[in-house]
């Protein structure tokens, strides 16, 4: 499986001519081509930065092939589109191509008392393969080979995710969601997170457009 690093919280993975797009949000520039190229669009929750509700609709009318998986709140704007778009929720699983998705999680992480939590689900690819959360640190019940991990956002801790590498103990963590990081702040994460930090596992930033082996 090859997995491919867009800017934020998307990332392409690739298997036996099967491509999959997740979380092609506003704040990922090449998210349209990333998107044109799919053979299928997996959203873990409806916020922006990782649903561009423009962006797919007109995907699904542009590539008749297309399908789409998310939370009801997310095939609900979208609409049937003929069967193709899927609402998923904890415990479904389905494949596309060669890929097996279990979904795992409920809802977003809390921002503060004042802003609502959507519907927020992680997609857990080919049984533990990798694991990307969307907006929350939920524990999957299964093993995770490498894990997507968030590491910036309104809703983040350095202490919850240093919890949640400890909980799930994957073999690799990958960092996404860390747009609002600064060089020295991905750097500092890393530090506090990873091999020598609170984790003992590396915390690898990938520049966006970097496409790795898993």
């Amino acid at each position: 499986m090859k997995l491919t690093k867009h800017a934020h919280a998307c990332v392409t993975l690739e298997k036996d001519d099967t491509r999959l797009v997740i979380d092609p949000g506003t704040l990922t520039p090449d998210a349209a081509e990333a998107v044109a190229r799919a053979d299928a669009v997996l959203i873990t929750h409806e916020h922006f930065d990782h649903f561009d509700e423009k962006l797919v609709a007109a995907a699904l009318v542009a590539h008749p092939a297309l399908e789409v998986y998310g939370t009801a709140s997310v095939a609900a704007s979208l609409g049937s589109h003929g069967g193709r778009v899927h609402a998923v929720t904890a415990g479904d699983t389905f494949s596309v191509g060669s890929f097996t998705v279990a979904v795992h999680g409920h809802r977003h992480a809390p921002i503060h008392a004042d802003i609502p939590c959507p519907d927020n689900v992680g997609y857990l690819l080919d049984d533990g393969a990798v694991h990307h959360p969307g907006d929350a640190y939920f524990v999957p019940d299964a093993p995770v080979r490498t894990l997507l991990l968030p590491t910036s956002g309104p809703w983040t801790k350095l202490g919850e995710a240093a919890d949640y590498v400890r909980a799930v103990r994957p073999q690799r963590v990958i960092q996404i969601h860390e747009l609002m990081l600064s060089d020295l702040g991905r750097h500092s994460t890393a530090q506090l997170l990873g091999e020598k930090g609170l984790t003992g596992i590396p915390i690898e930033h990938l520049d966006t457009g970097t496409t790795v082996e898993l």
